[in-house]
């Protein structure tokens, strides 16, 4: 099947009889077959796509269409396009006046009855106390339209609730949609309130479909990248997987995925290019879980709600709490890009994800022009360096709160954190790397800061471990002492490393020119995905990224007083 024949995705609704058989359902019942209409064109022009368009190898938009049943599945009840309002079904007028559907909801309190299926819940915390904010979900009603619900932290558990039954609900308070991160189109939430009455809808005379995705092609997750709009949905091949390529007997390390509580996994849509698409905490899990399931090696990956960011200066997306996981014979979408891939796997393995990944390699001297000019913005570059010397005279680490990698400082009786957004009312001090060092290339010399995990990539230990085997060799030093700047660190100088570099808002404003260093490689060893790794929706703060950045934030407060100081 040629790309040009591929069905182009936004809005797919893949309708299903009464079973459970989709990984969005927490339960399985036996009895009727599953009937779920392909939304893919067939080779021999035959369809049954409401409305749709074929998918650009280009990577132009994967837009809009939507499944219907067949016409036997369908001998008394229509399926209307939510996309159309022209659309008709062949719901009787009665039928109308008992029912509200989800395009009719509005904003304020209602009684009407709500017919639908819970297509997918999950749970809503703040992302600085972790406090829960509610429980959301994603409902779906008979005619195929999607709208975001919601159930308040003091309800939670009041309802029973589970993803792919098909529900009853009367007196709800349509609530505005939040602007940011929005996982359906529609502008009012259906939000439970304290006389809501729910109950599951046994033997409902029509068939709700069971899912609906929204996906979006690479041009448009770049052109909505950092935006913090609506959360579309990714389908593609796997390139890579934590830097594995993909192979048959591949084997995941799940205890180190687990430990840093994320995995990236180097991705392709079609012929386009390759991006990383992150994947944190339970989506983490379920991929792991996911892909131990199959006798082979899966090939195709389907995520939900996912992210646009730039990050280390090229295109990445990463999950969120709202998130699925999907693999090869899933769901229907997943399938349909296997069948393609499984006929076009020479065009598909045509790009080298470590090629488009990248950072662009400059020289200190071409870092610095990019710094001088006025319209430049946050980037991250490779530059190739001989360390000269490690700079003396200030701490070559700090004490970070355990929790969330901010600094902290002794208290009357404990380590205090200084993030008042912190959780934490007794910490544990981490040492971490704030080590700075002067470097040269042909063209300039610089001074560069090392910061979090890319300490570690210079020297081979960590901070925490230097500093404790420092204070088990000098007992009778204090616990304020500082420690010497150790033989590991001044063992890097001479060495010629390749260095990932982050230009900050700092430098440009001009409070330093010292420059900030994500990630360090030898210089024989090939460049992977770049370093820093987002952190998901509830913005997790164990990554080498969250303590790069913070670390930054404490150099740049700390050289600004100097300047004042005289």
């Amino acid at each position: 099947m040629p790309p040009s024949k591929l069905l182009r995705f936004s809005q797919i609704l893949i309708p299903m009889e009464l079973t459970r058989n989709s990984s969005s359902s927490t339960k399985r019942t036996s009895g009727k077959k599953t009937v779920v209409s392909s939304a893919s064109a067939k080779p021999n022009g035959k369809s049954i796509v409401v409305s749709s368009a074929s998918a650009k190898p280009n990577g132009k938009s994967i837009a809009s269409s939507a499944t219907a049943m067949t016409p036997s599945a369908h001998a008394s009840v229509g399926t209307a396009n939510p996309m159309n309002p022209e659309a008709t079904t062949g719901l009787s007028s009665a039928h109308r006046d008992q029912v509200m559907l989800f395009r009719d909801v509005l904003l304020g309190p209602q009684e009407a009855e709500l017919r639908f299926r819970l297509i997918h819940l999950w749970e809503a915390r703040n992302p600085n106390t972790k406090i829960l904010i509610g429980q959301e979900m994603l409902l779906i009603d008979e005619e195929g339209t999607v709208i975001q619900g919601f159930v308040p932290a003091g309800r939670v558990g009041t309802f029973d609730l589970s993803a792919g039954s098909v529900y009853k609900l009367t007196n709800f308070f349509g609530s505005r949609s939040k602007i940011q991160y929005r996982v359906a189109d529609h502008s009012a939430t259906v939000s439970f309130s304290w006389n809501s009455s729910l109950s599951v809808f046994e033997n409902p005379p029509v068939l709700f479909p069971v899912d609906r995705f929204r996906f979006h092609s690479y041009d448009e997750f770049r052109a909505n990248c950092n935006s913090k709009g609506d959360l579309y949905d990714y389908v593609g091949h796997m390139k890579l997987v934590n830097g594995q390529t993909i192979s048959e007997h591949m084997v995941l390390d799940e205890a180190d995925i687990a430990e840093k509580r994320h995995l990236c996994v180097h991705v392709q849509t079609l012929d386009g290019p390759v991006m990383k698409l992150y994947l944190w905490d339970q989506a983490a899990s379920d991929f792991c879980q996911k892909f131990k399931s199959y006798g082979g090696t899966p090939s195709v990956l389907l995520v939900t709600t996912v992210n646009p960011k730039h990050l280390g200066g090229t295109l990445a997306i990463t999950s969120m709490s709202s998130s699925r996981v999907f693999m090869d014979s899933d769901v229907q979408p997943s399938k349909d890009y296997l069948e393609w891939l499984n006929s076009n796997a020479e065009i598909a393995n045509s790009v080298a994800a470590e090629v488009v990944t990248k950072p662009e390699a400059v020289t200190l001297e071409e870092l610095f022009t990019y710094i001088k000019q006025e319209t430049s913005k946050v980037a991250w570059f490779e530059c190739t360096a001989t360390i000269d010397d490690v700079v003396r005279g200030s701490p070559w680490y700090y004490i970070s709160c355990g929790g969330c990698n901010s600094k902290a400082f002794k208290g009357h009786t404990s380590m205090i954190c200084n993030n008042k957004k912190c959780w934490k009312t007794e910490i544990t001090g981490v040492p971490q790397y704030l080590t700075k060092i002067s470097v040269y290339d042909k063209s300039e010399q610089a001074v560069f800061v090392i910061l979090g995990d890319a300490g570690k990539e210079l020297s081979g230990k960590h901070a925490a471990e230097l500093v404790a085997t420092y204070f088990e060799s000098n007992e009778g030093v204090g616990a304020d002492h500082c420690v010497p700047i150790p033989r590991a660190l001044l063992d890097t100088i001479g060495q010629t490393r390749k260095f990932i570099v982050k230009v900050s808002d700092h430098n440009f404003s001009g409070k330093t020119q010292t420059i900030t260093v994500t990630k360090i490689l030898p210089l024989a060893v090939a460049l992977p995905a770049t370093s820093e790794e987002p952190g998901a929706s509830s913005g997790f703060g164990n990554s080498a990224g969250d303590r790069a950045r913070k670390a930054a934030e404490i150099l740049e407060s700390d050289e600004a007083k100097r300047c004042k100081s005289g």
